[in-house]
């Protein structure tokens, strides 16, 4: 028995973007994908996203899965024992973050969940930009911006954001030349533009290759879904270079 693309995402709850994209990446490949390029899935592959689904509930990583799926040798019950005591850990963090706020001693903001990581993103993003345009006058507006935002506005510029990547994630599947990812480099650069420095092309296709080359950036962006900084770094390339031939 085999079922097609649409059925399979109706069964599992997963959308057909992602299972594209399973199959891009080699973690799910259809039984058979016919000549007209219809993908159809058997048993065993319900049965391989079932197990696919079973461990990213456990935040593991697409590509984590991929290796204790494709080896033999891969020891899952030490992968499971590692993840169950990190998940634990998050647990105990989190209550002892919801105790302290009952208690009035927490302020009620989502940015203490990682608020170290994040301050060490914003410290390494300072410092590759002071190497690549230091002294500049985008880096100078920068820093006058940030400077002056308070609690509710980093709140609205990570939620718009966080959109805009959220967006790049759904696109995971579709080519960096697409109309929709290319749309999305364009919000991106504007969103940089109006919440932190003129965004100049130049400056855009640095932070894209930032987005890549630097494995925080990487982690932090693929958050939202594994090859999502991928995407968003191509993306970006051919948003720049687009606009250059048409110069």
């Amino acid at each position: 028995m085999q079922i097609k693309i649409n059925e399979a995402a109706k069964l599992t709850g997963v959308t057909v973007r992602t299972l594209h994209y399973y199959d891009q990446i080699g973690l799910l490949r259809p039984e058979t994908v016919t000549d007209t390029g219809y993908r159809l899935y058997g048993e065993k592959d319900l049965e391989r996203l079932s197990q696919i689904l079973f461990f990213r509930e456990l935040d593991f990583t697409l590509a984590q899965i991929k290796d204790m799926l494709d080896s033999p040798s891969f020891d899952r019950k030490e992968a499971l024992r590692a993840q169950h005591e990190l998940l634990t850990k998050k647990k105990e963090r989190l209550i002892d973050l919801t105790k302290r706020r009952m208690e009035g001693n927490a302020e009620m903001s989502f940015r203490e969940f990682n608020k170290e990581e994040i301050e060490r993103c914003k410290e390494k993003y300072a410092q590759e930009a002071e190497e690549r345009w230091g002294g500049t006058q985008a880096y100078k507006e920068s820093k006058k911006r940030t400077d002056s935002y308070g609690s509710a506005e980093w709140e609205e510029l990570t939620q718009k954001g966080n959109s805009i990547m959220q967006a790049f994630a759904d696109c995971r599947g579709l080519s960096p030349e697409s109309g929709e990812v290319q749309e999305l480099a364009a919000r991106w650069q504007a969103y940089i533009s109006s919440s932190y420095y003129d965004c100049t092309d130049e400056i855009l296709e640095g932070l894209g290759l930032m987005y890549t080359s630097d494995e925080r950036f990487r982690q932090n962006i693929d958050r939202f879904g594994e090859g999502t900084a991928e995407l968003m770094s191509q993306g970006i390339a051919c948003y720049v270079r687009n606009k250059k031939d048409r110069k």
